[in-house]
């Protein structure tokens, strides 16, 4: 008997192949956006500033960007603290604050504003000294005072300096060598070598 092994003689006809399913298209979309994603983030992330060191001491940690808010007894902010970057050395617990913003509550709910070139917060962060073009300003009572060196016990509501300080109060302007603030009571004392400059007032400087 003879076997006989059929053979096609005409043109090969074509083999479709199966279609990729839906849930390989998605698998493959998915990875290609990973892919983008993780490019895109490896291009946005920041590189932090280098570690700063000064006479004190390597720090034991820096912030940038921080804000740092304390508290009362009773559990209610009375300082508040934004500063594009600060330090803190273990060596005397001090943390040094570059273009410290201060926004410092009193007993009454009153704000009261405090800026400078730098700061420094002392052991346990208090106080807070302010120095370069220090300023403390009292929105409700439109006062400001300008001075080099600006302390602050936010423990006893307390500020003070002893450098040269001007004091304006529009019209009216006083300068003295000391100057003295207590928040919660809402007094402020210039002393030592006063002078005034006290106008008229007007009516244009009469209205809140």
């Amino acid at each position: 008997m003879r076997c006989w092994t059929p053979t096609s003689t005409g043109p090969a006809e074509p083999v479709a192949l199966p279609r990729p399913s839906f849930r390989v298209w998605l698998l493959l979309l998915l990875v290609a956006l990973g892919g983008v994603l993780v490019l895109l983030d490896s291009r946005s992330v920041r590189e932090p500033g280098a570690v700063p060191r000064d006479a004190a001491g390597e720090p034991d940690f820096f912030l940038e960007g921080a804000r740092l808010t304390r508290f009362d007894a009773e559990g209610r902010a009375h300082q508040r603290l934004d500063t594009p970057r600060l330090v803190h050395t273990p060596h005397d617990d001090v943390t040094r604050l570059e273009a410290p913003d201060a926004r410092l509550y009193d007993r009454a709910g009153r704000v009261w504003l405090a800026e400078a070139d730098s700061g420094v917060l002392g052991p346990g962060g208090n106080p807070l000294t302010l120095t370069g073009s220090a300023r403390l300003h009292a929105p409700e009572e439109r006062w400001r005072l300008d001075t080099e060196v600006l302390h602050y016990d936010a423990e006893r509501g307390h500020a003070w300096s002893d450098t040269p300080a001007l004091l304006q109060q529009p019209p009216q302007r006083m300068s003295g060598e000391r100057f003295d603030a207590w928040l919660h009571d809402n007094q402020a004392r210039l002393t030592d070598n006063v002078r005034g400059h006290h106008p008229p007032e007007t009516r244009e400087d009469a209205l809140p």
